[in-house]
């Protein structure tokens, strides 16, 4: 049996860690839950994750829940894939701001915009600002390319990358060509293709 072993549900902001999975080249196992039937309510699951929600990882007896956060936690973890920028590296910085830009930016300015409030907030009251800024803010990072930190693809590429391909497939986020070359750029990478093929045969079995 693998150390590692993801409690994963197909499609779901879990296979963003499946994918992380593939790029990290470890073994692991994955738990197969089903959203439709409830597992993830169910009191063995919430017992690993109280919020009920997925992913959860589990390396040995440590716990890691939330996608950025277990993608940070698996880069850290397993150096030798070089999917992490190491503490003391003076890029570190740039590197966590990306890595949770995804969720706390571009996952809330999509959703508002995909279900408008009846009153539209404050500026301020958002964490992401407005939808304009946090697009043209990921634009430019990646048309600099090929990766948000250049020529290193990293933890944050999975993390924010996932969430423009999702976006853009959904018609959520705009198909500019900055977003449209990255995406195809990442459609490349085989651990990509792998996780996509292993999440439709996951689907397929829930």
């Amino acid at each position: 049996m693998a150390s590692l072993t993801l409690y994963h549900a197909s499609p779901s902001r879990s296979s963003i860690t499946l994918w992380m999975l593939e790029e990290l080249g470890e073994p692991y196992d994955v738990h197969l839950l089903s959203l439709q039937s409830g597992d993830n309510r169910k009191p063995d699951y919430l017992a690993i994750n109280p919020m009920g929600k997925v992913p959860t990882l589990k390396h040995g007896d440590a716990v890691v829940t939330e996608v950025a956060a277990i993608c940070t936690y698996l880069a850290d973890a397993f150096p030798a894939a070089k999917l992490n920028v190491p503490i003391g590296d003076p890029r570190r910085g740039v590197y966590l701001k990306w890595l949770f830009f995804g969720p706390s930016c571009i996952e809330p300015a999509v959703t508002d915009r995909a279900f408008p409030r009846k009153e539209e907030p404050r500026r301020g009251m958002l964490g992401y600002g407005d939808f304009d800024t946090t697009m043209n803010t990921v634009a430019e990072a990646v048309a600099k390319g090929p990766w948000l930190l250049g020529e290193q693809f990293t933890a944050a590429d999975v993390v924010v990358g996932a969430h423009i391909r999702w976006g853009m497939m959904f018609k959520m986020i705009p198909e500019r060509k900055e977003f449209a070359d990255y995406t195809a750029r990442i459609a490349a990478r085989p651990a990509a293709q792998r996780a996509e093929a292993k999440d439709k045969a996951f689907a397929a079995k829930t």
